[in-house]
């Protein structure tokens, strides 16, 4: 049986659910649609020093300052689910890019809705921003947290990016 160290705290955008292997973090979970975790080969053993960088991270993270996460992550899924999650993984900070653009990144260029439902499947919620991924037209659609905390998440990040203006302008 498989020990995971698991956290609940609270942030921004509500009560959050945390847990890591030895290898790093498996699970950063909205409380209100946490997924299941087989309880016949998992034990959850709550560790808030355990997950301690996590959560430093995180208020860093909501705190406008840090854009990059560099917690080790554990992240389980098809094969298929995990090309799209590294894929999420490359979207830079304060930017989006479409399902297809996602889709074609990891060389399915039909498969946007598959991309779609991996990105649902999600098990590491911010670090891995799914909430980066918008529809071709540029508005918003499908995220597990809803979509008034995927806005959340996309202006915290909007505020936080200052535009780089070309040397000799506004100097």
């Amino acid at each position: 049986m498989e020990t995971l160290f698991y956290v609940r705290t609270s942030s921004p955008v509500g009560p959050l659910f945390l847990a890591a292997s030895a290898r790093g973090l498996v699970r950063l979970e909205f409380e209100a649609r946490m997924q299941n975790l087989n309880s016949r080969t998992i034990q959850l053993k709550e560790s808030k020093k355990a997950l301690a960088p996590c959560l430093d991270q995180l208020d860093e993270y909501f705190a406008g300052q840090r854009r990059e996460f560099s917690i080790p992550l554990d992240l389980r899924g098809t094969g298929f689910q995990l090309a799209c999650w590294h894929a999420l993984l490359e979207i830079p900070y304060g930017e989006t890019r479409s399902y297809r653009d996602i889709a074609q990144a990891i060389g399915h260029p039909h498969a946007y809705r598959a991309v779609g439902m991996s990105n649902n499947r999600n098990p590491v919620a911010i670090v891995v921003p799914c909430h980066r991924v918008i529809a071709s037209n540029g508005s918003l659609c499908g995220y597990g947290g809803g979509l008034d905390l995927k806005r959340k998440l996309l202006d915290l990040e909007q505020a936080n990016v200052r535009p780089c203006l070309p040397l000799g302008i506004g100097a």
